[in-house]
């Protein structure tokens, strides 16, 4: 049995250490959901407040896509490896607004992902409207490789 000891404890550390200390997922940087939208996180503050851009794929509007802004903040930045998130975007080309939430996973390839559910306010002209100007939706999004140039 003292022999077995160290080959336990090597085999243990070898197989089993990695999945103790889970990478710290960071939001800072640029994304790219499920649907081809891209966003550019900047730097998260020690308060967890950020800001960024954000670039859709898709809109329902027959205006040309802008890129628009968006602000957001992290729960405890310093404290939790998987954070959770929310931000908003202000849509400069269309009369609606979007508010994701979700939370920064590290996948079992040490790649992080955005796991995101969001709301999107149309404007209404009438209170009658009201009933169908909220859409609701989710996106994965994957950090993009480094890139040279900016993708808009």
């Amino acid at each position: 049995m003292v022999q077995a000891t160290p080959f336990l404890l090597v085999l243990f550390l070898a197989l089993g250490a990695h999945g103790l200390s889970v990478k710290k997922c960071s939001l800072t940087g640029r994304w790219v959901n499920d649907l081809g939208s891209n966003m550019t996180i900047m730097t998260v503050n020690a308060n967890g407040d950020f800001a960024g851009v954000y670039y859709t794929a898709v809109s329902d509007t027959t205006k040309k896509i802008k890129l628009s802004p968006l602000l957001g903040s992290q729960h405890q930045p310093n404290l939790l490896k998987q954070p959770t998130f929310g931000f908003t975007v202000h849509w400069t080309f269309s009369d609606s607004i979007t508010v994701f939430t979700g939370q920064c996973f590290v996948d079992e390839d040490g790649k992080e992902v955005l796991k995101t559910m969001w709301l999107l306010r149309s404007h209404a002209d009438k209170r009658r409207d009201d009933w169908n100007a909220t859409l609701v939706g989710y996106n994965e999004f994957k950090r993009l490789e480094k890139h040279t140039e900016p993708w808009w």
